[in-house]
């Protein structure tokens, strides 16, 4: 397949050596490369040395970054009462039960985010078909199932990240926007790493951290040195 002029562009741009840069470099290389014509996400790739097929060695978790991820998600949250007071007043776009259900179950999925209160999750569960799949299904590992329905709905307002390894061991999320200054990207990437080394699991044996890369929406990959 031929390249593009952009892709060209880009790859000349490029370091010629394949090996890790420091974060503050990698970071100036991706900005350096040529923009498109909308406001890229900038990705953080980071493979693990985790046996994926394990339980015990799942990478999972949530964090709200620094300076956020230039996104406001749609969030949909399964409450009643007091509780679904407390998600309206928090900013979420879908609230409800029963009715909210059964929209989902029919096949709507027109949300970023799915919260539910713990009372909720016997309704919640025969979801789990269309929710798992696309990484929606609410989870007390996740922070999505749980009591505090406003804080957890104002951070994922402002663009709380989650994550969870992929069958190859590699944890993908979005770090920010290339619109963001160098400093907040970097900030946002350091943040991100130390809460997945964090979560390290007990189980796993050697190297946990193999390698990490950056890149943006239509970009190359660029290492970063762990």
């Amino acid at each position: 397949m031929a390249l593009t002029k952009r892709m060209k562009l880009m790859l000349a741009k490029k370091p010629t050596s394949e090996a890790p840069l420091p974060l503050v470099e990698a970071v100036d290389v991706l900005k350096g490369f040529p923009p498109t014509k909308f406001d890229q996400s900038v990705e953080i790739h980071m493979r693990l040395g985790i046996d994926p097929k394990q339980a015990d060695q799942i990478v999972r978790g949530s964090i709200v970054l620094p300076h956020g991820i230039g996104k406001s998600k749609r969030v949909l949250v399964f409450a009643r009462g007091n509780l679904a007071e407390d998600a309206t007043a928090a900013g979420a776009e879908h609230i409800g039960s029963e009715e909210l259900a059964k929209k989902v179950k029919e096949g709507w999925t027109d949300f970023d985010v799915c919260i539910a209160a713990p009372d909720m999750m016997g309704l919640v569960g025969p979801l789990g078909k269309i929710l798992g799949p696309r990484g929606l299904m609410p989870s007390p590992r996740a922070g999505t199932v749980t009591i505090d329905i406003a804080k957890t709905v104002k951070e994922y307002k402002a663009g709380k990240v989650e994550f969870r390894n992929d069958p190859t061991g590699i944890v993908h999320a979005v770090v920010g926007k290339m619109s963001f200054g160098a400093t907040h990207i970097v900030e946002n990437i350091q943040a991100f790493i130390a809460h997945v080394m964090s979560l390290q699991p007990q189980s796993v044996r050697g190297q946990f951290l193999k390698g990490i890369s950056i890149s943006a929406t239509m970009s190359p990959g660029v290492p970063v040195a762990a």
